[in-house]
């Protein structure tokens, strides 16, 4: 099946790389500040464990080798045949599997934790419902779904994405908004925080940052529930 990621299956880091040129940083810093608080996250949920991942949406699969130390096995999901080419050209230990619409090829309770990044604002709204409910589905119980979105109260980050081509479709939502997905999932201890409030490599922003997460000010945040 044909995806509107299909053309951009070798051009996608470019792509990025020049919606947010005027930032003056490297796509790699925002896939790190990711993985940064995702590694927080599986450590205060899982402890010394390292969760399975299934990640939805992933695209070529850029954030995988970052992922790959914290996590006890990959599986990638993407409606782009094209795009999931080059993920297992440059990713040969992850499982990729193209999907079809909301519904994810595997079976239920197959992971300790499901990804969505920067996904859901490509979903139409009244689908959101489906993909949060599947996520759940194939998480093991007291296991985490994890989304994580682009924050519209950021100006530079609605900048990035009017820059963006393959973000012509995309409806951002909220932490509000996404916090109120999952909790209709059904999932359970719903927690948000903000980051990328200062992108900066600087020690001193990852600093600031922690004293204000809570605060919606950072281009992205990360809302996570546990099933």
């Amino acid at each position: 099946m044909a995806s509107a990621f299909d053309p951009y299956g070798k051009t996608y880091q470019q792509v990025v790389q020049d919606s947010i040129s005027f930032s003056g940083l490297e796509h790699d810093f925002f896939l790190t500040a990711k993985v940064r608080r995702l590694q927080a996250l599986f450590a205060q949920h899982f402890g010394a464990a390292r969760p399975s991942l299934a990640d939805i949406g992933c695209g070529v699969g850029k954030l995988h080798p970052l992922l790959a130390p914290i996590c006890d096995g990959i599986a990638g999901s993407d409606p782009s045949g094209d795009c999931l080419a080059e993920a297992r050209l440059a990713n040969p230990a992850v499982h990729y599997t193209q999907s079809e619409g909301q519904a994810l090829p595997w079976p239920d309770a197959s992971f300790d934790a499901a990804l969505a990044v920067c996904v859901f604002h490509h979903v139409v709204p009244d689908e959101r419902a489906a993909l949060v409910g599947e996520m759940r589905r194939i998480v093991k119980p007291g296991g985490l779904v994890v989304v994580i979105e682009h924050n519209p109260w950021n100006p530079l980050t609605r900048l990035a994405v009017a820059r963006c081509p393959f973000d012509h479709d995309a409806v951002l939502l909220d932490w509000r908004e996404c916090s109120r997905m999952l909790v209709s999932g059904s999932l359970g201890s719903v927690r948000s925080g903000h980051f990328l409030m200062l992108p900066s490599a600087h020690m001193a922003a990852a600093a600031v940052e922690g004293v204000f997460a809570g605060l919606p000010f950072g281009a992205q945040y990360m809302t996570a529930g546990t099933v």
